[in-house]
């Protein structure tokens, strides 16, 4: 049975603006959640079978989202298949010749530590090198690339997008830098006694934060149809909100005291000088919108 396509996979495959042999029209296009229709079926859905298992009911959202970033762990139970799907995913990487190519001829894009692309470079590396790459091998290539954790790694960071030149082109989008985001924390696997879940949590926090956006535009954009996710990235937010609500009360509090220094407020409430200055911060870029 072929594993479900994540959609940091899916935009990780269109943006790069290789011909697509799947009819897809939205090539170049963000995949937004928001827009997919719902999965559905034909005719009434079959009865179950006496004695059969009920299904569990719905899980926490702690519980789920750990489940959802611990999917390494469960393959492994299940006979290691998404391990060995892995394995044999570094050779491909490896031994793919225009892949090969494309590293030698742009080491600062395709090296050790990628850089995003531009959308539409297929079209221009076609351009840049007439002849050298037959379009189906160029496409496979990109999509080996595009996939791999490496350059996850670095679309999840936010890092700009880039040309062949290695000039920055234009900001990563949000939703891209999410959806790549929670692909790399599912192919994650967790040392011993380590919590991806509150790892994954703090890292949405921290995307939503720098994408400047409003909560309902942000969710607009990310909301996907996995409930574990969705239910993670709700408890991120209203984490974002508390502390803002917190952040506004000191500078308030702050204004308000009529101290000469922020050293000397935070000594007055027994607190420490640094994080008071972080949180005043945070609250004066949120007031004034930035």
């Amino acid at each position: 049975m072929n594993s479900p396509v994540t959609e940091a996979e899916k935009s990780a495959a269109t943006d790069v603006g290789a011909p697509n042999n799947d009819n897809d029209s939205n090539v170049g296009a963000p995949q937004n959640p928001q827009s997919e229709s719902r999965e559905s079926g034909s005719g009434a859905a079959p009865r179950r079978k006496r004695g059969g298992r009920r299904h569990n009911k719905a899980k926490p959202a702690a519980e789920g989202a750990a489940e959802a970033t611990q999917q390494p762990a469960k393959a492994e139970q299940q006979g290691n298949a998404r391990g060995a799907n892995a394995n044999a995913a570094a050779p491909r990487r490896q031994n793919n010749p225009a892949l090969l190519q494309l590293q030698q001829f742009y080491p600062n894009l395709f090296g050790e530590n990628p850089k995003p692309l531009k959308r539409g470079i297929f079209q221009d590396l076609e351009a840049a090198q007439p002849g050298v790459f037959a379009p189906a091998d160029l496409k496979l290539a990109l999509g080996i690339h595009t996939r791999s954790g490496r350059y996850l790694q670095a679309v999840s960071q936010g890092q700009p997008r880039h040309d062949l030149a290695g000039n920055v082109v234009e900001q990563m989008a949000p939703e891209h830098v999410f959806h790549a985001l929670v692909e790399v924390f599912r192919r994650k696997k967790p040392r011993d006694g380590e919590d991806l879940t509150q790892k994954l949590r703090r890292r949405m926090e921290i995307a939503f934060e720098a994408s400047g956006l409003t909560r309902e535009a942000y969710l607009e954009l990310v909301r996907g149809r996995d409930e574990a996710t969705n239910a993670l990235l709700d408890e991120a937010l209203a984490e974002v909100a508390a502390r803002s609500a917190k952040d506004e009360a000191l500078l308030r509090a702050y204004e308000m005291s009529g101290a000469a220094s922020v050293e000397a407020f935070a000594d007055m409430y027994g607190m420490q000088a640094r994080t008071v200055a972080q949180q005043l911060d945070r609250a004066r870029r949120l007031k004034n919108g930035s």
